[in-house]
């Protein structure tokens, strides 16, 4: 029985993803669901990205958190749209959270959503949002073995931050050890060396997320 229950809750999740990518391709919105664990820093990354992209195109926001409201009151500062929901204990956002937040955002007037998920490196990976690419934040802090030991949130990312790389000297982080075991789980996913504190690797970053929404509205 718990298997038929899990079966469901992932058909209706897909279902509504697809639903969500069909609405987000046809408004030509570009959404990135930004994963990670708690504390790789992934509203400090987003609220600098918020900080070079809300300059050239318009963007919005989606905060999932357990209980608070306090990274959505960061990302508010800069004013830009933004839309908390907290999972009250549940350890990702689903889609269906997702396709009820959306009905407060005007998507005819928006370039860039952007979710941020909820902290965590394991259940997150398996629900679909209907997002255009999956970006995972990776700190330094958090070890060179989580690709390894957290294979499936890496599998389908588009692109990995190396977060606080200015720390690196301060730690055990293997570097190429990191870096050979994405490539290994995934070929094709673009790795940057990121700080939100120094400042490294923040326009490359900002220049690649560009690129891949400019190329996502050229014609086919």
């Amino acid at each position: 029985m718990e298997v038929q229950v899990m079966e469901n809750i992932f058909d209706e999740n897909d279902r509504t993803a697809d639903r969500l990518r069909a609405l987000f391709d046809d408004k030509h919105v570009f959404v990135i669901n930004l994963l990670g664990s708690p504390g790789s820093g992934k509203t400090s990354l987003l609220e600098k990205t918020l900080g070079a992209l809300s300059k050239k195109f318009s963007v919005a926001v989606i905060e999932g958190d357990l209980f608070t409201a306090r990274d959505a009151a960061r990302i508010d500062r800069l004013n830009v749209p933004v839309i908390q929901i907290n999972t009250v204990g549940g350890c990702h956002l689903d889609a269906p959270m997702i396709e009820k937040a959306i009905g407060s955002l005007d998507l005819n007037a928006l370039d860039i959503l952007i979710i941020e998920n909820v902290g965590n490196l394991v259940c997150p990976a398996s629900f679909d949002l209907g997002e255009t690419i999956r970006a995972v934040v990776l700190s330094i802090t958090e070890g060179d073995d989580k690709p390894s030991k957290y294979p499936i949130i890496f599998k389908d990312a588009s692109v990995v931050a190396l977060n606080k790389i200015d720390l690196l000297e301060y730690t055990n982080f293997d570097l190429d050890s990191a870096r050979n075991d994405l490539k290994s789980i995934n070929p094709a996913v673009e790795i940057i060396e990121t700080s939100c504190t120094k400042g490294i690797g923040l326009e490359q970053w900002c220049r690649w997320l560009e690129n891949k929404y400019s190329s996502g509205r050229e014609p086919v």
